[in-house]
């Protein structure tokens, strides 16, 4: 009688090896995700481990070991249990700011030129998309004069946007004495990680002194509007204080990361503490051991009371934002979402439906604009405001590097607020009707495809 063996194949073996890879590398670098998301990850590897495996090393891992510069400086004692959170990140402190909130993209473009004509000895910019337009051409120029002018100039812009701008740009720009780096080229070998971690922050910094931040990238339709067209409405501020040394020594660790040579401080030179309220900045990304923004939302929707405010151009929340907006809504607070009616992206529109639904059934009025608006922010009662590059979708919450400010200080609430409270007349309310099989289908393949893996 002859003996059974299991019959070992290669197959077998290659089916193996992905999952010993998926689940090492998990262990390894102690990543979280949804129970639905690896389980899909493992059954992949077992059904089609020769797609799933190579498809999980460029695009499935979404936190870097990477040393980030911390927070050198002595946290004060926290006012506003949001202060409590973000300083468990090991992130900088609130500290007094004089904060310029921009209405429009002309009062938005005087403030970034402001602070780059400021600059005395380094401007850092961070961007990822830079135009190949009128309005780029000009914040180019104006690169291009500080750094003929001594002042150190570094331009860091991700790779996808780099895409957009002309090698002719790139020399330019460094024939005038302005340093420049790609960040995660899509074409290079060695890049910041997998190629689907996008460096989408937004900022220039003066002298680690003064901070332009927001959803802006600098491109014209951001700005003064594209071929005759309006421009996107967006949001932008400016701010002196130390929020700024904290964006500074961001950008420091982003341009390390990306190739470039780390640059010393700027020297310190001894200023009044602005007036005004306090404020705080937020990055979020692969770079940090939490996701950042993404818990301050979550956490926020289980403090609020009263009211909640959110503009977004694309809105693709995973399940534990949508959930917690949602009972925050069951509990009686006033949510109001303002999201384009037709955005730049519509896979994100066609995608979002699914949380719309879900949260139009639970009393969230939900108002679609008849314009494009690419701007960020989220108010929570008269408590804390915050605004920044990042969008109320999985991808700029869980995969991106982003970066916001949250605002503590009465003032900047309330204006925040306002100009989202102004957007609603223009509105037109969202139809939660229940969507036919294959919409429901094709909705809940884009959301696994582009927005979890």
């Amino acid at each position: 009688m002859n003996a059974w063996y299991p019959r070992i194949t290669v197959h077998s073996l290659v089916v193996v090896l992905s999952v010993l890879v998926y689940v090492l590398t998990t262990r390894v670098e102690r990543e979280r995700r949804p129970p639905s998301i690896a389980i899909a990850w493992i059954l992949g590897m077992i059904a089609v481990p020769y797609f799933a495996l190579p498809t999980y090393l460029f695009f499935g891992r979404r936190k870097l070991a990477r040393k980030v510069l911390g927070w050198s400086g002595v946290h004060s004692e926290c006012e506003h249990w949001a202060e409590d959170l973000i300083a468990s990140f090991g992130l900088a402190p609130s500290a007094p700011s004089a904060v310029r909130l921009h209405q429009d993209g002309n009062e938005s473009a005087s403030a970034l030129f402001a602070v780059m004509v400021s600059s005395t000895r380094r401007l850092d910019i961070c961007t990822y998309i830079l135009g190949n337009d009128a309005f780029g051409r000009e914040a180019m120029q104006r690169m291009m004069e500080r750094a003929r002018a001594g002042v150190q100039v570094r331009l860091l812009i991700d790779g996808v946007g780099a895409l957009q701008l002309p090698r002719s740009c790139f020399r330019e720009l460094n024939g005038a004495g302005v340093e420049t780096l790609i960040f995660s080229p899509l074409l290079a070998r060695k890049t910041q990680g997998p190629r689907n971690l996008r460096n989408h922050r937004k900022m220039a910094i003066a002298d680690a002194a003064r901070l332009w931040a927001g959803g802006r990238n600098i491109a014209a339709e951001y700005f003064i509007g594209l071929n005759g067209a309006m421009p996107w409405r967006d949001l932008s501020f400016d701010l002196e204080g130390q929020v700024a040394a904290a964006a500074a020594a961001q950008f420091e660790a982003d341009w390390v990361a990306a190739g470039g040579r780390p640059a010393p401080p700027p020297p310190v030179q001894p200023q009044p503490s602005p007036a005004g309220g306090r404020a705080q900045f937020l990055p979020s990304g692969p770079d940090q051991a939490e996701d950042t923004v993404h818990a301050l939302l979550i956490d926020a929707c289980y403090h609020v009371r009263d009211r909640m405010l959110a503009v977004t151009p694309y809105f693709v929340p995973d399940v534990s934002l949508e959930t917690a907006m949602r009972l925050a809504a069951h509990r009686g607070v006033t949510i109001d979402l303002c999201v384009p009616a037709v955005s730049n992206h519509r896979l994100a529109d066609f995608a979002r439906n699914r949380a719309l639904r879900a949260l139009s059934a639970a009393g969230v009025r939900i108002h679609l604009l008849p314009y494009m608006i690419h701007a960020k922010a989220v108010v929570y009662d008269e408590s804390f405001a915050l605004s920044g590059s990042v969008n109320l979708d999985s991808r700029s919450l869980l995969l991106n590097y982003e970066c916001a400010v949250v605002f503590y200080g009465e003032r900047e609430i309330d204006w925040l607020a306002a100009w989202i409270e102004a957007l609603i007349p223009d509105a037109r309310p969202f139809d939660g009707r229940a969507p036919g099989l294959w919409r429901d289908i094709g909705e809940g393949l884009l959301l696994t495809v582009a927005y979890q893996l």
